[in-house]
């Protein structure tokens, strides 16, 4: 089963609780390249057409964004985040082909409820 290939440390510490937790309480420290990915796939990994095994890379990525143990540790001025994103990236390049854009508008829609107005970088 292609889930099972996909399987780590970091799929195991994905849950809808705790992703929701982490942007709402870090939004506005990660920052909005960050909060834009992981939103965009988080939408993804909810779309009933998004593959099994783009899922599991989803999931793993998002795990690893919620997990307490990052490489970099959150709390860190300035580069706190960048792991976050350096991995957030690699799982969007990994599962571009499955991202609509209907994912993209309903991060933009979410983003701006945190971060106010203002146009997102379009892939």
């Amino acid at each position: 089963h292609a889930m099972n290939e996909e399987k780590n440390e970091y799929t195991e510490s994905f849950s809808e609780g705790g992703f929701w937790e982490k942007l709402e309480n870090f939004a506005l420290k990660a920052g909005r390249e960050v909060v834009e990915k992981a939103l965009t796939l988080y939408y993804t990994f909810k779309d009933d057409d998004t593959p099994g095994l783009a899922k599991a890379k989803i999931i793993a990525a998002l795990g690893y964004f919620i997990s307490p143990v990052d490489a970099i540790p959150d709390v860190a001025p300035l580069v706190g985040f960048s792991d976050d994103l350096g991995v957030l990236a690699l799982a969007m390049v990994s599962v571009l082909m499955h991202v609509k854009k209907e994912h993209k508008e309903q991060a933009k829609e979410r983003l701006g409820e945190w971060f106010g107005g203002g146009d997102l970088e379009t892939e």
